[in-house]
């Protein structure tokens, strides 16, 4: 693995010992989109997919003078049309006191790499159309919005409908 550090800042692969940070920037990432009240994260829910053999999670921490202050989590994707799997980047965030730092940058850096180091066509995510701090961001970048798709969501109640053949 590339280690993409400045002098003082250090990317690595979460571990489940990371969990319990991790956690908390995911309840930070929640409640700064608004989205406290539907956050569902557990230590011990990363802690257990962190462990796990499958590898349906995976995490990067940036450490900054031996402080976790960010993380990205993403999972292999794989797109029929291009016939090459992909990463889909579910979070990245960083503290807000270390923010506009190169952290953020460091992270997709070190993502992109990861993606072309597996032989990875791309890497893709979501983000809230308010947040125009991560759409400048994540444009500066080079990354492109994919306006001809809209993303749908099965979940909770109306999934349990679906697979009881209720429809």
């Amino acid at each position: 693995m590339s280690d993409h550090s400045s002098s003082s800042l250090h990317l690595r692969p979460a571990t489940p010992d990371d969990a319990e940070v991790l956690a908390q920037l995911v309840a930070d990432l929640a409640v700064y989109e608004g989205l406290g009240a539907d956050n569902r994260c557990t230590a011990e829910a990363l802690r257990a997919e962190l462990s796990s053999s499958d590898h349906a999670l995976e995490a990067i921490v940036a450490e900054l003078d031996g402080r976790i202050v960010g993380m990205a989590t993403f999972f292999q994707t794989y797109s029929t049309f291009a016939a090459r799997r992909g990463l889909y980047l579910e979070d990245i965030y960083v503290v807000s006191d270390c923010r506009h730092r190169g952290i953020g940058t460091a992270i997709l850096r070190h993502i992109a790499w990861l993606a072309r180091e597996r032989g990875y066509g791309r890497v893709e995510w979501t983000t809230l159309l308010w947040n125009t701090p991560a759409i400048e961001f994540y444009e500066k970048l080079g990354a492109k919005p994919n306006d001809a798709w809209t993303t749908y969501r099965l979940s909770g109640e109306w999934m349990e409908r679906l697979a009881r053949e209720e429809f």
